[in-house]
This record gives structure tokens, sequence and C-alpha cells, in this order.
């Protein structure tokens, strides 16, 4: 087992620096490929009619005017040791871990996106929590009996909840839940509240945004349930346990359900880590400040590339480190993993 979980963490240590080197190239090398000057790299971090004391400071501190190893080499070195960024007399220093520094507002990228990751955390672990037993539980129930009104009827509400896209369900809920009429007038206006300042209204301001994300997802993990209890529950060794005379209960949760979660996990794993790299149509919607929102202003609004290249690679990390613990959790559900 020990040795499994260090295959893993060494498989994912050498996928992230696999994935900072093709953000690199994306982001500096691909434009420069396409017929991009240093000069005209430099001006993209800037914004709207630089100086040229201003091009010549960010294609310095970027390294533009370096080869390509000693450019990459910056770029992964002050993610562990920060960086100086100097503009004439002035200078700034990133400290570690430095995901870039925004020429636009003066500010290291990293504090912006850590003092977003509560908001972004809280959104993402409650939706969670919800799409994840509510929609393995109706999946559990549907395949039990299947055919049955509450097969079709949960199974239709699933089919509306993956079709209808989340702006579509978040606005209509605010529509109604905080425009709508008195006596459905149950939330204010939506605004997030720090769990250590008030953890009532923050409860209470995210469970709208809760509820809108994880019928989303809790419509697909029934589905996905459904189908694997059904392959499952017509398994020779489920017929074995129920003639061992084995309780149902112990029958479907033990040995059926246990074995239809593989598929679950896989899922679970990825859709959380893209949640913590920024749910960006629900924070918009609900105009929550988390990673979603600010991936959206720098890139909608202020067209702030290091701000874009911080999310990305933070939004890299989660995934890769919810692989990780999947990874895991695979030994644990399922032992034939561990001797595989």
């Amino acid at each position: 087992m020990i040795a499994y979980i260090i295959r893993r963490i060494v498989a994912a240590v050498i996928l992230l620096f696999i994935i900072t080197a093709v953000t690199y190239v994306i982001f500096f090398e691909i434009p420069r490929l396409g017929g991009q000057t240093p000069n005209q790299l430099a001006a993209q971090f800037v914004g709207r009619d630089p100086s040229k004391a201003s091009l010549l400071a960010v294609k310095k501190n970027l390294g533009f005017d370096l080869p390509l190893w000693d450019q990459y080499w910056q770029f992964v070195k002050q993610i562990f040791v920060g960086k100086h960024y100097r503009y004439g007399p002035d200078a700034a220093y990133c400290h570690a871990p430095c995901f870039g520094y925004s020429f636009k507002n003066h500010l290291p990228v990293w504090p912006d996106i850590t003092s977003r990751v509560p908001v972004t955390l809280s959104l993402a672990i409650g939706a969670a929590v919800i799409w994840l037993f509510s929609g393995v539980f109706i999946g559990v129930i549907s395949a039990l009996r299947p055919g049955s009104f509450f097969d079709r009827f949960s199974m239709i509400i699933a089919l509306a909840g993956v079709s209808l896209p989340i702006f579509f369900t978040g606005l209509l809920s605010k529509s109604i839940f905080v425009y709508g009429p008195s006596w459905l007038h149950v939330w204010q206006e939506i605004q997030y509240v720090s769990i250590t300042d008030n953890p009532g209204k923050w409860a209470s301001n995210l469970v709208l945004p809760w509820i809108t994300l994880a019928f989303l997802y809790a419509a697909l993990y029934a589905r996905l349930t459904r189908a694997g209890m059904l392959e499952t529950m017509g398994e020779d060794y489920i017929r074995s346990a129920r003639a061992k005379g084995l309780r149902e209960r112990r029958v479907v949760v033990r040995h059926g359900l246990r074995a239809a979660l593989t598929p679950i996990v896989t899922i679970f794993g990825l859709d959380f880590g893209l949640l913590l790299g920024g749910a960006v149509l629900t924070e918009r919607v609900f105009n929550l400040p988390g990673i979603g929102q600010y991936a959206y202003n720098a890139i909608a609004v202020t067209n702030d590339l290091p701000q874009i290249l911080g999310v990305v690679m933070v939004a890299a990390f989660f995934v890769v480190f919810c692989n990780l613990v999947v990874d895991i959790i695979y030994a644990v559900v399922d032992p034939r993993v561990r001797y595989a």
C-alpha cells in the first residue's frame, strides 16, 4: 500500500512538472512562434499604450530577451524561491510560491488567489456534499426499484438537471427565491460572509448556490449510480451473497454499492478538482468573489495575463491533487488496485 502511494505521488509530481512546461509554452512560446516580437509579448502584460521604459522592464523581468531554457528556468524557479521585479529605482518582491506578478496593478498574483480560495472552497465543499449523497442515494433507490414511479420521476428530473445549464438554473433560482413573490422571498441579496465572522450567515448565504450547483451534478451522479447498481446487482456474487442468507441491506451496501462506487469516485475527483479551480458560472451568477470570478475578471475585464496564468497553474494543481487522492481511495474501495 505504501509503495503504491509513493508511486502515485511521484507520478503526480512529474505530471505537475509537465503541466508547468505545457502552460509556459502556451502562454509564452506559441505567441512567439506565431510571429510576435518580445516587445509585443511584453505589451500584453502592461496594458494599453505602454511606455518604452515599461516594455523594457517587463521584457527584462520575464526574460523575453533570454534563450527559451533560461526563460523557463526562471519561470519554474520563481514558484519555489520567489522573484524580484524591478522598475528602474523601484522594486517589488513576489514571495514564494510566486505564480506571477501583475504588471497592471503591481501586485503578486498568489495573495490575490489565496484570498479567494475560502470562497471557492466553501462553495465546492457544500455543493459536493449535497450532490454526492443525494445523487448516490437517488441512484441506489432507482436501481433497486427499476420501472417504479420513483425511478421514472427521478430520472426525468435527473435528465433536466443534466440538460439545463448552470447560468439558467442559477438565474431562475435567484428570480424565484431572491427577487420573487414575498411568500417565496427566502433570501435577501446573496453576499459572501466568512465562516469565521458569522457561521450562520456564511451557511445561509451559500445554501442557494449550493443547491443550484448540486442540482447539476447530482443529476449526473444519480444516473451513473443507477446504471452501475443495475449492472452490479445482476452479478453472480450478489446472488451468492443472498443465497448465504445475508441481509438485503448488507448485500446492497457492502457488495453492490461498493463495487459500483469506482466510477463515482473517479468522476467525483475530477469534478471536485475542477470546482476548486473556480466555479466560474456559479460565482458569476451569485456574485461570489471566488477564484472563478477572479479568472473571469482577468480574462474579460482587465486582460491580465499573469493573473490568468496563475489561475491556470492553481487549477491544475487542484485537479492533480484530487486525482491523487482518488487513486489512493481506489486502493481502499477496491483491493484489486493494490495488487495490480
